[in-house]
């Protein structure tokens, strides 16, 4: 293996995977660092060799990959796929972990390109097995064709639900009910923003497809819905929860062994802020992100961000991030001029903008409540590797430790082996309500390397799945 190279991709998803194609073609020396088994990411994960009835089954969307793939793989670029990368440094050294051997590759240009992922969101009985993010069901779907045996509750905010809900559908899963947990305050906020979403694609009448396919279905799905909980001994039993029926609030409760869950998608982040780039709080997305220029370069020189790793976009969306921050990484190395990028890139910046227009209306129709983001019960656990509860994050604050680095500090809370993936979020709005300020005035958890790999194990754990 090489110890260095003109670009390094980080990631191998749509955005990952259209760079380094364009970059290729283009004359760099490229290689892309994969954590999975085969090129395509989360969203296109496995399409190498899903087989044909699958492929069928998660739709259209999902085979398109299948093309960005095919087009990589005759690219030239090189690939390193089950690697992990546990360093990135402002000198564009990247610190990699593959076949068992660390060794640390150095880049002239980096493009980090590692995705997103689902926000989580601690709610009373989150943790217990059975309960598990909707992602990571549709990944084991996607990768062994591996389902609920008896069935399931999906409940969230998000397009998501639906998407999952619909395949399992189609694969002949029972259902037992979508539970929607947006406010019905939500429509009236997204509404002024639907003329500009009608016009960025498909994405509404798919969304409106899914619910009707759904509904002819017989799959109930509840609007409106609050005040979440998954109950049981050692495994889920039912989930319970408010629903507003005929003017009358009540309480419903389903049997159930399996519950999905899904809150949204933000970036991750752990790479580019152990390098040193620049984050904002983007408040549409309720979450922080790099800060990026339309070529998706950061503060760091040499270091790029596309695709949802720069903001929640979607996979269209990222191709187009893909292909621009590779145009600028060929004209900072020399390969093409400003005239030839900004020529080439035209387009890409056009469809994307394009793309983009049905984001203000989704970020407003799913704008998650503060009931999510802060756990009202102090008995739920917010960070599940070193057990430590809402309520005590609370007194800690309480106690004078002012904000979410401090309570880290004190309660090791994001010292575990997820690294704050799992509780960062909630820490943060726990300790902005207790101060009645934004969450935005508070610093995120300070990142240092070596960035803790997740392990298929430590990724059950964290999703209540039983390994």
């Amino acid at each position: 293996m090489r110890k260095s190279y003109q670009l390094v991709v980080i990631g191998a998803g749509p955005g990952g995977l259209v760079a380094a194609t364009t970059a290729a073609n283009l004359g760099l020396d490229v290689v892309v660092l994969d954590e999975q088994p085969s090129p395509g990411g989360q969203i296109y994960r496995a399409i190498a060799n899903a087989p044909t009835n699958r492929a069928t089954l998660l739709g259209a969307d999902y085979q398109h990959g299948a093309d960005l793939v095919a087009a990589f793989q005759t690219s030239g670029a090189h690939y390193l796929p089950n690697t992990t990368v546990w360093l990135l440094n402002a000198r564009h050294q990247v610190g990699i972990l593959h076949n068992d051997q660390a060794s640390i590759i150095q880049a002239e240009s980096v493009i980090v390109a590692s995705g997103a992922m689902e926000r989580p969101v601690a709610f009373p009985g989150w943790t217990l097995p059975g309960v598990m993010n909707a992602g990571a069901a549709q990944i084991l779907l996607k990768t062994a064709g591996v389902v609920p045996a008896n069935g399931t509750v999906i409940a969230g905010i998000g397009p998501l639900p639906l998407l999952v809900a619909w395949q399992y559908q189609r694969a002949g899963i029972p259902v037992k009910a979508i539970l929607e947990l947006s406010p019905g305050t939500n429509l009236w906020r997204a509404a002024p923003h639907l003329p500009k979403a009608l016009g960025a694609g498909n994405y509404i009448s798919r969304g409106l497809k899914y619910t009707l396919d759904l509904n002819a279905a017989g799959i109930p799905i509840y609007y409106g819905v609050s005040h979440l909980q998954a109950q049981g001994d050692k495994h889920i039993q039912t989930v319970e929860y408010g629903w507003n029926s005929l003017g009358i609030r009540r309480r419903e409760t389903i049997p159930t062994d399996s519950l999905l869950v899904h809150f949204g998608v933000i970036p991750r982040t752990n790479l580019t802020q152990a390098a040193g780039c620049h984050h904002v709080w983007d408040a549409g997305q309720q979450c922080w992100r790099p800060h990026v220029t339309p070529w998706g370069t950061t503060t760091v020189p040499g270091i790029a961000v596309v695709g949802d790793n720069a903001g929640i976009g979607g996979a269209r969306s990222a191709e187009h991030s893909g292909r621009l921050a590779a145009l600028e990484a060929a004209r900072v190395l020399g390969l093409i001029s400003e005239q030839q990028r900004d020529r080439q890139g035209q387009d890409d910046l056009n469809w994307r903008r394009k793309d983009l227009r049905v984001r203000p209306f989704l970020e407003a129709l799913y704008r998650l409540p503060e009931s999510l983001l802060v756990p009202g019960d102090d008995d739920t656990l917010v960070c599940r590797c070193e057990e430590i509860s809402a309520g005590q994050i609370r007194q800690t604050v309480r106690e004078g430790h002012g904000d979410p680095n401090q309570v880290k500090y004190y309660l090791r809370c994001g010292m575990g082996p997820c690294q704050g993936r799992q509780c960062a979020s909630t820490v943060a709005h726990i300790v902005a309500a207790a101060h009645q300020r934004p969450v935005s005035d508070y610093a995120p958890f300070r990142i240092r390397p070596p960035i803790r790999p997740m392990t298929i194990d430590q990724l059950a754990n964290l999703t209540g799945t039983e390994a």
